[in-house]
């Protein structure tokens, strides 16, 4: 089974957990760890053999084309990761488009090639925002992977498929999560990887192979591969959501590479019937699948 692997590629001081320490203004003032740590993923790739989908904040690729060029030059795809990182819950819907389309320019103009996948900040596609999807549409976006199907306190769509399915004009390849006591649990990315020891995560992806039959996908952020980041004050439990376990990870990305085998987002999604069926029958009606009890 040829899985997703997925890599955000944002600054250590981007994420949500420091959104209250660190404005956005601020961001041009904070140490930069960010080609150390891409250069170490696209480093052990290379040692591997795999390519990966690498989504781009465009506020880096502004300043760091070079290094959207480097990424791409390694035989990786590159995808949009907004431009300003915010949630889409917190936009209106044309701050949201006008944000996705400074992003993808600044990615369009350091590729020259098409940029055709889509992640929104922090799995941000929740249900009080259905209209994300149509603008990723009519942006030309054709795969998105912004809906975690789960319960969270700052993300999450539980009540959505948890499996590759079309929604609206886009091909939708949710995180992974498997399905026990009635809930989604999450796996195989971010700080759901980091927090469980490998064997269940190993555990986990198999029971998603081998016993559902479908593509998993995993997602990190090059900054989980960085131990020893600058730390920023914040609040403890932003503290322990994006330090715990950093140690741990490059160990634990190379035996997920080891046990399991990875592609990017793009070629994985055109070995689906689903996403084929679609795109050669673009009239043909598809139903929206329902998430399983």
């Amino acid at each position: 089974m040829l899985n997703v692997l997925t890599v955000d590629v944002e600054e250590h001081f981007h994420v949500a957990a420091f959104y209250s320490s660190v404005s956005p203004e601020s961001w041009g003032e904070q140490p930069s760890r960010v080609d150390r740590n891409v250069n170490r993923v696209l480093e052990i790739l290379d040692n591997r053999g795999v390519k990966a989908t690498f989504f781009v904040l465009g506020w880096l690729a502004e300043r760091r084309p070079d290094l959207v060029r480097r990424i791409v030059a390694a035989g990786h795809e590159i995808g949009c990761h907004t431009f300003a990182h915010q949630m889409v819950y917190s936009q209106t819907p044309d701050e949201f488009r006008s944000d996705l389309r400074r992003a993808r320019q600044v990615l369009l103009d350091a590729v020259q090639a098409p940029v055709t996948c889509f992640r929104s900040a922090n799995f941000s596609i929740v249900n009080r925002t259905p209209w994300a999807i149509d603008v990723i549409a009519e942006e030309g976006f054709l795969i998105d992977s912004s809906i975690f199907p789960i319960r969270h306190d700052i993300y999450g769509m539980p009540n959505a498929p948890r499996f590759p399915h079309w929604r609206g004009g886009v091909f939708e390849f949710p995180a992974s999560t498997i399905r026990r006591f009635g809930n989604n649990w999450g796996v195989g990315g971010g700080g759901w990887m980091r927090f469980a020891p490998y064997p269940f995560t190993r555990w986990a992806l198999r029971q998603i192979n081998d016993k559902e039959q479908m593509p998993a996908m995993v997602y990190f952020h090059p900054w989980e591969l960085d131990p020893d980041q600058p730390r920023i004050p914040a609040p403890l439990r932003s503290r322990v959501r994006h330090y715990t376990n950093l140690s741990t990870v490059e160990g634990k990305l190379n035996r997920l590479l080891t046990d399991f085998q990875f592609s990017t987002l793009t070629e994985v999604s055109r070995g689906l019937e689903i996403y084929r069926s679609k795109r050669t029958n673009p009239g043909i009606r598809i139903q929206r699948a329902t998430a399983p009890e």
